[in-house]
């Protein structure tokens, strides 16, 4: 295949997936990693990409957040996957925060342990838990984001504080070498007061998040304790998360190894 080609489809690709990783194009193509980045600095030359740490995203993609009803229509299985694996994780009798995420909202959808309570800021995880019928659900209070689902503001940081939980469950707009980042000032802060009421933190988050850096950092990667994902994150987030004691679980190819033992 020849580069201009390899372009073109390198852009379709970013098209389908928001985010493509040097990994991704050694991987699709067979090309050496030198090439790859070459296509990618050619790429943004041209203006058709931006250059993110270990890969490139379509201009605008960073700052573009859809509205919480196309994230749902837009969902792949292997953000199913994740919800259902982060779902595996909360055991009866264990309290537990959940943000807006919609791929925490699966985890939500999926979970079967008992005589838990939740606390989230999210109407719609409030409806998925309270149908259950057999967890205990605070849903926080104050400004209420319509498009997003989701309550924020003063009132709900001050509501959190009054909480400590075994665990919580959230999703991720970015994670990079240097934390989890937010889409905005107000979802961070609720992101960043959930972390300090929780005895263990899991980030749950597709590929297309790594390697993005948005206008807002929550914390460090040494605030995290486990990442469930869908694919094998690049090198260096790799390299980053061993070194700040972070574990990583690709769902996909752990739920198959459990069905396989079944």
């Amino acid at each position: 295949m020849y580069q201009e080609e390899r372009l073109m489809a390198i852009l379709r690709y970013l098209e389908q997936h928001e985010r493509i990783g040097v990994q991704d194009i050694v991987e699709q193509f067979k090309v050496s990693r030198d090439t790859a980045r070459r296509d990618i600095l050619k790429l943004e030359g041209q203006g058709s990409i931006v250059r993110t740490r270990g890969g490139a995203i379509l201009p605008g993609s960073a700052r573009q957040i859809r509205s919480y009803q196309e994230r749902l229509q837009l969902e792949s299985e292997g953000k199913r996957a994740i919800g259902m694996l982060g779902a595996r994780f909360i055991q009866d009798r264990e309290s537990v925060m959940m943000d807006a995420s919609t791929t925490v909202r699966f985890a939500a959808e999926k979970m079967e342990s008992k005589d838990n309570v939740v606390i989230t800021n999210s109407i719609d995880i409030a409806a998925v838990l309270a149908d259950k019928g057999n967890v205990s659900v605070k849903l926080l209070g104050g400004d209420l984001d319509l498009e997003n689902r989701y309550v924020y503001g003063p009132r709900a940081v001050q509501m959190l504080s009054d909480f400590h939980v075994n665990k919580l469950f959230i999703g991720a707009c970015g994670i990079t070498v240097h934390g989890l980042f937010s889409w905005s000032e107000e979802d961070g802060l609720i992101l960043r007061e959930m972390m300090r009421r929780a005895d263990a933190i899991y980030v749950l988050a597709d590929h297309s998040k790594f390697g993005v850096q948005l206008l807002y950092r929550v914390a460090g990667l040494e605030r995290i304790d486990v990442v469930i994902t869908d694919e094998e994150p690049a090198e260096e987030i790799q390299d980053a998360l061993r070194a700040n004691n972070v574990d990583w679980i690709q769902a996909t190819k752990h739920l198959a190894k459990e069905d396989a033992t079944e």
